[in-house]
């Protein structure tokens, strides 16, 4: 039973925030991994987001995490790492509002999943669904092709669909994750483990320099991706999800308006209708069964 009083059109106006405080650290980002690259980036902004964190998390804990929730942090902090440098690697290389929505198939991606390994009923609208959402991407890539952005950008799309499987994997590790740990602990162990991942990858493939002139982007990027965080969190518990759903595709046009004003980026007809398409097949495989979205977190 939830105790929190619900507060519905404040939290509805608290998820579109914490959605623009995501989408805007997407903005930093691509600008870092452009300057420093993603892996570098990725590097440094697992040392600002720990290092701001583990504070607060120390000083607030009740207790240590169980041995279950442990194993959970320690899997989703894995599967954060692919996952968050695919996406960012591919962010630097397409247009944002393209990155974005081509990150929606992620839910549908899980509902696969789901039916392939755990014999869950695959209904027709879920293949219905399913269906509309490859349109989707086929026609992003489509629209892709006839802008000729060449072998760079065909590459960061597949990079991001990539990430997209990784996080439908990661659904399922982060609903059984949130029944064993507050938002708080869940954040300071994805970025510790997230971090010692991408640092232990640096001692094979070499340390990034330290990133001068680049700690304020760092640092904005950082305590956006934790207001985002901590502002879904606020909104989930007073409101239902069903209800905030709507606001996760605000991401589209938060990465449309952020990639014109910051990157000169005019999203083509094809990347419009292709995300139309997929937004109208979460949707409509939502019906059959609640589903999760890829932007409800910050990729990294």
């Amino acid at each position: 039973m939830n105790n929190v009083r619900q507060q519905p059109y404040l939290a509805f106006a608290a998820a579109l925030l914490a959605i623009g405080a995501l989408s805007t650290m997407d903005a930093v980002m691509k600008g870092l991994a452009q300057d420093l690259g993603a892996f570098a980036t990725m590097c440094w902004r697992s040392v600002a987001a720990t290092l701001l964190v583990a504070p607060i998390y120390f000083a607030t804990r009740k207790r240590w995490p169980t041995a279950r929730a442990m194993k959970l942090h320690l899997l989703r902090g894995t599967l954060m790492i692919p996952m968050s440098f695919l996406f960012f690697w591919g962010l630097a290389l397409v247009p944002m509002a393209q990155a974005i929505a081509l990150t929606f198939v992620a839910p549908l991606i899980a509902l696969v999943l789901a039916a392939l390994f755990l014999d869950e009923p695959v209904g027709k609208r879920m293949t219905g669904g399913s269906l509309l959402a490859f349109a989707g991407v086929v026609l992003i890539f489509i629209g892709q092709g006839r802008a000729d952005l060449g072998d760079e950008a065909l590459w960061g799309s597949i990079a991001i669909l990539g990430s997209a499987i990784c996080y439908a994997v990661n659904i399922v590790v982060m609903r059984r994750q949130a029944q064993n740990a507050r938002p708080l602990e869940i954040a300071f162990f994805q970025f510790l483990v997230g971090g010692v991942g991408f640092w232990l990858a640096a001692l094979a493939v070499g340390i990034p320099d330290y990133p001068q002139g680049a700690e304020g982007g760092l640092l904005l990027a950082t305590l956006l991706a934790i207001a985002g965080m901590l502002l879904l969190a606020w909104a989930y518990a007073r409101a239902g999800a069903a209800y905030l759903s709507a606001t996760e595709y605000s991401g589209f046009l938060y990465a449309a308006v952020l990639g014109w004003l910051v990157f000169a980026e005019v999203p083509s007809l094809f990347t419009v209708a292709g995300a139309t398409l997929i937004i109208a097949g979460c949707l409509l495989a939502a019906k059959t069964r609640k589903i999760e979205h890829p932007t409800l977190e910050s990729q990294g």
